[in-house]
């Protein structure tokens, strides 16, 4: 469920460098976060880039660039963001794993992305969670921190205070996710139009794991199928309706959907109905049965049940959670 504004005028964001760092993974949370939406109707966060040992460091693209901040900036953040790793099987130095700890303890938000959650898991803080990685480490992740409960199949974790995700652009799905539990959809779909991605990837890794799908004419027309849906959620749909609307046969719809979603079409459509009555929970002050009318559920019982389930709270609850009243 999302998680009340921060109460400070500019909440700080440490994300952590170290030599040998990759400037895509690092340049990910410093494009969300730190950059002025105001115009969107962004917070403006003060945004710190910190290193073990703050200076010089060393980048996979061959350029150096200056950490400004030490370790001591966990200490205030609001939120903590390790954006990658530079070796899996390098335990990190012990000054790094007791700041986070240090920052998980005292409430900060922390987040690993890519392999960046192996150093949480180093530090301890995934013990006992569900948490995700690049799935081309997901084994090694596994085995190597048995008490963490792996998912390899999604984009990214969110496990309260604690988020992972899955490798180089699923990152920006979890900074969008911060960004939209911290002042939502609204804001987070600004920023995601800024930046020219969507603002909310539906299906999980597993659809990036072997070779991605042909851009052939029939993704073309699954592409257009799947924008018709989502601007038709009052409808009901089936496996049966849209394999026909996209003019192939069952059995070849079924295939191709789960090849280019990496989810089954009743799990697809589920997310994005459950997706759009968050946004108008946020967004309008419709009522609940409107919501469940719009959304495609049938009935404000079949909502409660499936919000319920995903969520862990009710519809009017989320609501109100998340407009603080």
């Amino acid at each position: 469920m999302p998680a009340s504004p921060a109460s400070t005028p500019n909440p700080v964001v440490a994300v952590v460098a170290f030599d040998g760092i990759s400037p895509f993974h690092l340049s990910v949370p410093c494009i969300v976060l730190g950059e002025d939406y105001s115009a969107g109707g962004a917070p403006r966060f003060d945004l710190r880039v910190c290193a073990p040992l703050p200076g010089r460091l060393a980048t996979t693209a061959g350029f150096t660039i200056a950490a400004s901040h030490g370790l001591d900036a966990l200490a205030a953040a609001d939120v903590v963001i390790v954006p990658s790793w530079h070796n899996v099987r390098d335990t990190p130095d012990a000054a790094l794993l007791d700041a986070l700890r240090a920052a998980h303890a005292r409430g900060a938000e922390l987040i690993g992305l890519c392999l960046g959650a192996f150093v949480l898991a180093y530090a301890g803080i995934l013990d006992g969670r569900r948490a995700t990685t690049h799935w081309a480490w997901a084994d090694e992740f596994a085995r190597r921190f048995p008490a963490v409960q792996v998912d390899a199949g999604v984009l990214y974790v969110d496990d309260g205070t604690v988020m992972t995700s899955a490798g180089t652009a699923a990152g920006i799905d979890c900074c969008l996710h911060l960004l939209r539990k911290r002042c939502g959809a609204q804001v987070a779909n600004y920023v995601a139009r800024r930046l020219v991605v969507p603002p909310h990837r539906q299906g999980g890794q597993a659809q990036f794991v072997q070779q991605p799908v042909s851009a052939d004419a029939r993704d073309a027309r699954l592409a257009s199928l799947l924008d018709w849906v989502r601007a038709n959620l009052r409808e009901a749909h089936s496996l049966d309706t849209l394999a026909e609307r996209a003019l192939m046969s069952r059995r070849t719809f079924t295939r191709r959907f789960k090849q280019a979603t990496g989810t089954t079409v009743g799990a697809w459509l589920l997310q994005a109905r459950l997706t759009h009555a968050q946004q108008l929970l946020e967004m309008t002050d419709q009522t609940v049965d409107a919501i469940a009318e719009a959304a495609g559920f049938g009935s404000t019982v079949s909502l409660r049940q499936h919000f319920g389930e995903v969520f862990k709270t009710s519809p009017t609850a989320y609501r109100r959670e998340f407009r603080g009243a």
